[in-house]
């Protein structure tokens, strides 16, 4: 292979932290050395890195030494920082300036040739409009336990967040039949009800509720009472946070978080008011929230974070920027970034997972 002349790579992590990401900087590092010259500067806190006064990393193997099983990021990440509108609060007025001109000089004078972005849609979309108006090469690797992100089967860090949730329903499950409870396990999944699908479908759940599919609670209460009806009287609920009901808006813990996005949560909560009314037992939530995101990344996730790793190396000295490394069957390939942003994969209403859960019996209160 032909690779391009490049003397320094930046390397970032932006967005939500996510189970493997330390694999994908360790995988990047390895194979750097293997293949090519360069040295490889890690940006830290995402983007945040480069409008502050943080000073980069060097990354070589000893900084990646020991780091595949670890849980979040050696170099902090932040999905509050858009260099093209980055906000700011001055006396309790909200300002949003145009950055990008600071990140990219400061991205020339560590002498940059090529950034590699390790992020979902909004971070990789940030890093081809850097690339469009600046020349910067990038490369993109993909990253979100949503596994929302389009022109990839597959993201790194969902496997171990559906483990998570899973692991959630089989200790839930316990408790809920021994007290003849209606257990609700509420998920991230803010458009995409991925976590929730899947985690419903390994962990047994009866009701599973997601944003693809509104729902009615008067059919959600049906479910659990006809469980009753056969005797079996207790169900459990997985509720995707973004999950809302027919005719409806998702229900917000804030309608305008730190990031300038309205912040989702209070599914759960919501739905133990409503089936409480409806249903003779008694309904409680559980709140996964963070820990989806947290801990030691699973076997799965560790192999396919060092896969896509060592391929954006391997497109780094190939010269083929403006790509993402995204999974395809069994092969990772290039794509395209501007294939990848700004249009989610969402759950299919009638695709195969919907309907085998519902072949199960699994109820989606529609």
């Amino acid at each position: 292979m032909a690779y391009a002349r490049v003397e320094t790579v930046g390397i970032l992590t932006a967005g939500g932290d996510c189970p493997g990401l330390n694999a994908v900087l360790r995988a990047f590092v390895r194979t750097s050395a293997r293949t090519a010259t360069w040295k490889i500067l890690g940006i830290p806190d995402g983007y945040e890195g480069l409008v502050n006064d943080a000073p980069f990393r060097t990354l070589d193997g000893d900084a990646v030494r020991g780091i595949l099983p670890r849980g979040g990021t050696i170099l902090g990440t932040s999905n509050r920082c858009n260099p093209f509108a980055v906000r700011h609060t001055v006396d309790g007025e909200l300002t949003v300036t145009d950055e990008s001109e600071k990140a990219v000089a400061k991205l020339r004078a560590h002498d940059v040739d090529v950034l590699v972005v390790v992020g979902g849609d909004g971070s990789l979309g940030v890093g081809l409009q850097l690339q469009r108006q600046y020349s910067i090469p990038v490369v993109g690797i993909p990253k979100t336990i949503d596994n929302d992100l389009s022109s990839t089967d597959i993201t790194f860090g969902f496997d171990t967040a559906v483990a998570t949730a899973t692991d959630a329903l089989d200790k839930l499950h316990s408790t809920a039949e021994s007290h003849h409870r209606v257990m609700i396990l509420e998920v991230m999944g803010r458009n995409a009800g991925w976590i929730a699908l899947e985690s419903g479908l390994a962990g047994g759940a009866d009701i599973i509720v997601i944003p693809e599919i509104p729902f009615r609670v008067e059919r959600i209460a049906e479910a659990i009472l006809e469980r009753g009806r056969r005797g079996i009287h207790f169900s459990m609920l997985v509720a995707a946070e973004g999950a809302r009901p027919v005719g409806g808006e998702p229900i917000l813990a804030q309608r305008v978080g730190p990031d300038g996005y309205p912040r989702l949560g209070g599914i759960g909560a919501w739905l133990v008011e409503q089936l409480s009314q409806h249903v003779g037992y008694e309904v409680r939530a559980t709140v996964l929230g963070h820990l989806q995101r947290g801990g030691s990344p699973s076997p799965f996730d560790r192999v396919l974070a060092s896969r896509l790793g060592a391929h954006a190396a391997l497109l780094v000295g190939a010269g083929d920027f403006g790509k993402m490394v995204g999974v395809r069957g069994l092969e990772i390939v290039p794509v395209p970034i501007e294939h990848a942003v700004g249009v989610q994969k969402l759950v299919p209403p009638c695709g195969e997972r919907v309907m085998t859960a519902r072949h199960l019996g699994i109820a989606f209160g529609d």
